[in-house]
């Protein structure tokens, strides 16, 4: 808004996601300057972030968050973000999973698989390294040409580069194709890190990561809080059909259609006038609302984007789970105990299969397909997985009357965060948790846990699916997805032209894709398009939070942070 203006300038913003409520979010700290109307066809805000209810006296709880399920405890914007309205991740072990008989391994214990591959394991750190080194090289580069590059074997690359690659991204039969670079910062930058590098395992040890507390409140308590300054509204159940024009010279430059559709009632086209629009929507999308709006350099950078179509399947068929996949611990996997090893080493060893023994229980699995080793299947254990199940309250581990670390600081706190800090909640489905946890909690016996199986790139994959033989009787929601691929084609013809689209002709794109599909880049991006559009970065001097905003803004819009939030002789 120029100085002196009374008018509050009129953003229009398109998807109420990740990305479309942190950019609702950080306009809305500016009553006086904004008026925002957000659009999305979903009844709900959330996105890909949501939950589905499920029958607490079959499975042991109310519901599951389905879609997005946790994040590292580096995501910092999307943990202050959350903690802020009251609600708190629960904390929980990464154990993984991947293969089945001689092709199994874990991070849990070594196996035969791990001793076999010691030297490429020794060699990955080189190499990540090196990639860290030279990162702009190889962000052109897929990992399948770096395999090769740096002489590993092809069993390495099949039976553990592969599927961890496809666990971090959920890329599955795309892994070849992932960027190098990518594939590096996930094991050494402070603000996308997952695992930590072992040179004798590969994975150190078991990673904590935090599973999301009931999404469905989260986003739910986030409008309400968008909604209090009352310069933000929400239109769900309306579908932005078209942007008309982005200069127009009448009403304001930015002009949609949109119409409302509430289950079988919809209404004609009605069309909206704005100063500034943001594309909180998939690439795709936005290209197909801008139609003939989008420029040329629009429709190369966004149309460079690349989507593959996926299915999850939750499910309860433990039959199913065994055929593919190890999920109790097996001796017969153990690394053996090599003679050249020292007494050290073989201690280090022995505890290890003693812990895994009593401890196994992994939250991710992957099976490679028998006819292609580089396609990939994923499931998750959401039993072991999502805290609901042992009996945590929909908000997390967090109480009202916290205010540590910004817990709870958006007052007065939200009908939805009271509910789901209700401890009562917890209980519910408390009668079915007959087996045990590490720690001897009540939770549902392995036979009866709540899966979800990924199958992957139906376009090019679908033929090697195994969909089919999870049982009709044990499925309990099919839900369609549609993702990004992250190929390295993405780092060369989109990620470094985002700068050239963000902020021409009154439009700004929000979404994880820009970068990596990673719910913290979502919240991140949002936050940067409002930033662009003159709105508080809302989280400034926390440098946990403003080090992956910094990094992004200069990445995606080609701008440094405003000159009075920097600080130093050089920012």
């Amino acid at each position: 808004m120029a100085p002196g203006s009374t008018n509050p300038k009129r953003i229009c913003i398109v998807g109420a996601g990740a990305a479309g409520m942190s950019a609702a979010y950080a306009l809305s700290r500016h009553p006086d300057r904004y008026k925002v109307t957000v659009f999305d066809k979903e009844p709900v805000a959330g996105g890909m972030a949501t939950s589905i209810d499920i029958d607490p006296a079959k499975y042991g709880a109310a519901y599951i968050n389905d879609g997005v399920q946790g994040c590292s405890p580096v995501f910092s914007n999307t943990l202050r973000m959350f903690r802020m309205l009251g609600f708190e991740p629960t904390e929980v072990g990464m154990q993984i999973s991947f293969g089945k008989g001689e092709a199994f391994w874990s991070n849990v214990y070594p196996s035969e698989l791990v001793a076999q591959f010691k030297a490429d394991i020794v060699k990955f750190g080189k190499a990540l390294s090196t990639i860290k080194k030279l990162e702009p090289i190889f962000a052109m580069i897929p990992v399948h040409v770096m395999l090769r590059m740096f002489n590993f074997s092809t069993g390495f690359g099949e039976r553990m580069v592969y599927p961890l690659v496809a666990l971090f991204f959920g890329t599955g039969n795309q892994t070849p194709y992932i960027s190098s670079a990518i594939l590096e910062r996930v094991f050494m930058d402070p603000s996308m890190k997952l695992f930590e590098y072992d040179p004798k395992s590969l994975l150190a040890s078991i990673p904590t990561m935090l599973a999301f507390p009931k999404l469905h409140d989260v986003y739910q308590a986030w409008r309400t809080e968008i909604t209090s300054r009352g310069n933000v509204d929400f239109k769900l159940n309306h579908e932005v059909l078209r942007v008309i024009s982005r200069s127009a010279k009448k009403d304001g430059p930015v002009q949609i259609e949109y119409k409302v559709a509430e289950g079988d009632l919809e209404t004609a086209p009605r069309i909206a006038a704005f100063d500034e629009l943001i594309l909180a929507v998939d690439a795709d999308s936005a290209l197909k609302l801008l139609g003939k709006e989008a420029t040329w350099i629009e429709k190369r950078v966004l149309g460079s984007v690349k989507y593959l179509y996926d299915v999850t399947i939750t499910h309860n068929d433990f039959d199913y789970m065994q055929k593919y996949y190890e999920t109790r611990y097996n001796s017969e996997h153990n690394a053996p105990l090599s003679s050249a090893a020292t007494a050290e080493e073989r201690e280090e060893m022995t505890k290890a299969f003693e812990f895994a023994e009593r401890n196994f229980r992994p939250l991710y699995y992957t099976m490679q397909y028998a006819q292609d080793k580089s396609k990939i299947e994923m499931s998750f254990d959401l039993t072991h997985y999502q805290p609901q199940f042992r009996g945590e309250q929909p908000a997390g581990p967090i109480s009202a009357s916290d205010r540590s670390d910004g817990r709870n600081q958006c007052q007065p706190i939200s009908d939805y965060a009271r509910a789901a800090q209700d401890a009562g909640k917890g209980e519910t489905g408390a009668e079915v948790r007959t087996g045990k946890d590490e720690q001897d909690a009540p939770e549902p016996p392995l036979q009866n846990h709540v899966f979800q199986t990924i199958f992957l790139d139906r376009d090019g994959s679908q033929d090697l699916w195994t969909w089919g033989e999870i049982r009709e009787e044990k499925r309990i929601y099919e839900k369609w997805w549609k993702q990004q691929s992250h190929r390295w084609q993405h780092y060369a013809a989109v990620v470094p032209w985002m700068m050239f689209v963000n902020g021409k002709r009154h439009t700004h794109y929000a979404g994880a894709w820009s970068v990596l599909n990673m719910h913290e880049l979502a919240v991140t991006s949002g936050f940067a398009a409002a930033y662009r559009l003159g709105a508080d970065y809302p989280f400034h001097g926390d440098e946990d939070c403003e080090r992956l905003f910094r990094l992004y803004l200069g990445v995606s819009h080609g701008s440094r942070m405003r000159k009075e939030d920097r600080e130093g002789l050089l920012a």
